[in-house]
């Protein structure tokens, strides 16, 4: 599930600073029952490209999916404050590069694809009260290549 692909990404990450010797790091958020999280994985870094937040979603294709939609794949918080709305907030206020990482899957023996969407588009298009992201538009960003149990960590992808 989504869980599985925010440990892989990570993973993926800090295997490509030790590759590169980069100084980096990347880890997940911690997620607690009653209190809302502000994103699924920090990249952190003195290099200003791999100052990092990145939220994941994961679309089952093989049960039907069509779209990524803003009402069933996100959340809103007790307060009635969308997760959109918040992660925002959070990149605002951090000063990070925000991506949404979704993670579209075909089902049992078949690959896994992956796509890096700019936050900023992600915003745009919830601002203007657009509600969803069609499987077309997703695979329009560039691919987070699967690597056998791995994603690659590719510059083009997370440097805009």
């Amino acid at each position: 599930m989504s869980n599985d692909f925010e440990r892989v990404l990570v993973r993926s990450f800090n295997d490509y600073f030790e590759k590169m010797s980069i100084r980096g790091i990347s880890y997940r958020m911690k997620q607690h029952r009653f209190t809302a999280q502000f994103i699924d994985i920090l990249v952190d870094s003195l290099n200003p490209d791999y100052y990092l937040g990145i939220e994941c979603k994961s679309v089952s294709v093989e049960k039907g999916a069509k779209a990524l939609y803003f009402t069933q794949h996100f959340t809103e918080d007790k307060n009635g404050v969308h997760q959109i709305d918040r992660t925002s907030d959070f990149l605002n206020s951090s000063g990070r590069r925000g991506f949404l990482a979704v993670e579209l899957r075909y089902g049992s023996g078949n690959p896994k694809q992956a796509y890096a969407i700019p936050w900023k588009d992600v915003e745009k298009k919830f601002q203007n009260s657009e509600l969803k992201f069609t499987l077309e538009e997703i695979q329009e960003y560039p691919e987070i290549t699967r690597v056998k149990e791995s994603y690659k960590v590719s510059p083009d992808v997370w440097i805009e």
